[in-house]
């Protein structure tokens, strides 16, 4: 089945004649409209106690994306000291803008401000991290970010370090068990063996503490499941949360002012086995929850937010590199100038990422190869006997191949294991420019940090 990109072979050609690959390249369209479709989906929301999306910055950390997520109204979610620094070098803050004037550590805008507003460094920043050192506390509170706790002992943890409870809090719920849709019965995820969250009762406990300990604005966070293939996932994580909340109230006085539905929700991979996700259902399948849940236990209130990483860019991603060798033993091999340095699922997860030649997507895929990098490692693969068209191999005149939906946690978990060098990374613009964001790496960088 043919996937279609965002890249005509002409502009690749064009492309490469001034960017070497390998390379990843980013569509700025698609961004765009896609953090569009999730603000629509949520657009109910304002009836109630307001929605934000907080871009997973792990899954893409590069400050030209992050701006444009933030121009489009959404926060950052940041999980370590530099990913911190990060959303302070591109202007967030953990102070919001709403009608115009600061509303200080409200997690969202109810009513919705201009793009101007929101490209004037106004996006805030949640901090969802675990097992966290001290100093990454005290700079998240620096930057006024909103502190989503993972373990009970963070409480004491924070007052002793801050002097202080922050007014504004989160905390991370695990259900423990499995994690079942009530409709297929299928086990989805185990957050039993998952290092994350609170148990039940930490929370009930916990929110009795924090509120005594001075804390005015109270949120809870939970993430079940990973790269979730059904519209289903959100609105069953919302009930159970919503129903928690509810729970949290008669137990323990305490009223929760936001929920934090975390990530999850996935993208179709494979265009032949999978189906992708569809916001606007999602969208209305929380508020479902919401208004059965929510409303008539008279906390309509409360704000949504979600943490959204992978379905927020993996589709507006690449992966650009040439087929330079072509080997022929017990299997047909085709060698590219990427490697799992550059796309680390593959190899990690046996993740499927759909693999095209550029113009000749119509061609009829006759030929079964695995498409290898150069890693002295036999897991860097990024197809195992794929059906494709014939391809040419060589280092100036081989075929470009297009290793899709690698928008989201392709570059960000590179590495340089056998002295590999990390790729560059370019952004298509909206006007059919294209910018270098992130030049390659070079040999100086690789030996910067060593002492001979």
């Amino acid at each position: 089945m043919i996937k279609t990109t965002f890249v005509t072979k002409e502009k690749l050609n064009e492309i490469t004649r001034e960017y070497p690959t390998p390379f990843h390249l980013y569509e700025e369209r698609g961004i765009r409209e896609r953090a569009r479709e999730l603000n629509a989906a949520f657009a109910w929301c304002s009836e109630y106690g307001g929605f934000r999306e907080y871009f997973a910055v792990k899954a893409n950390p590069n400050p030209a994306l992050l701006k444009i997520l933030m121009e489009e109204g959404c926060g950052l979610d940041c999980s370590s000291y530099c990913e911190l620094l990060l959303a302070e070098k591109v202007g967030a803050s953990g102070k919001e803008v709403a009608s115009g004037k600061e509303v200080g550590l409200c997690p969202m805008t109810r009513s919705e401000p201009s793009r101007q507003a929101k490209a004037n460094g106004v996006a805030s920043i949640m901090f969802s991290s675990n097992q966290t050192p001290d100093a990454d506390f005290l700079l998240a509170d620096k930057l006024g970010a909103t502190i989503n706790l993972d373990d009970f002992t963070h409480i004491d943890i924070l007052e002793k370090l801050l002097g202080t409870i922050p007014a504004n809090i989160s905390c991370r719920y695990n259900p423990g068990g499995e994690f079942k849709l009530t409709e297929s019965g299928n086990v989805m995820d185990v957050p039993h063996d998952a290092k994350y969250g609170f148990t039940k009762e930490q929370l009930f406990e916990g929110y009795r503490l924090l509120k005594a300990k001075g804390a005015k604005r109270f949120g809870i966070h939970a993430f079940l499941a990973s790269n979730t293939k059904t519209n289903d996932y959100y609105p069953a994580l919302a009930r159970i949360l919503f129903e928690l909340l509810v729970e949290i109230r008669e137990k323990t006085g305490v009223s929760l002012d936001y929920v934090n539905l975390s990530g999850g929700v996935g993208v179709a991979y494979n265009p032949v086995t999978e189906t992708p996700c569809d916001i606007a259902a999602i969208g209305a399948g929380v508020r479902k929850a919401y208004e059965e849940i929510l409303i008539p236990a008279g906390m309509g209130g409360v704000a949504i937010l979600s943490e959204l990483g992978r379905f927020m860019l993996a589709e507006f991603g690449c992966l650009v590199t040439r087929a330079i060798r072509e080997k022929r033993i017990y299997k047909d091999y085709i060698g590219v100038d990427a490697c799992a340095a550059n796309l680390m699922r593959p190899a990690m997860y046996g993740a499927y990422h759909h693999i095209s030649i550029p113009g000749r997507e119509g061609e009829e895929a006759a030929h079964k190869y695995d498409i290898v990098g150069g890693l002295c490692e036999n897991n860097d693969k990024f197809a195992i006997d794929r059906m494709l068209p014939q391809i040419k191999a060589g280092t100036k005149d081989g075929d470009l191949l297009i290793i899709h939906d690698t928008g989201a946690h392709g570059h960000a978990m590179g590495y340089n294991y056998n002295g590999k060098l990390r790729s560059a990374e370019l952004l298509l613009r909206e006007n059919g420019e294209v910018e270098l964001i992130r030049r390659a790496e070079t040999p100086e960088d690789y030996f910067a940090t060593l002492e001979f």
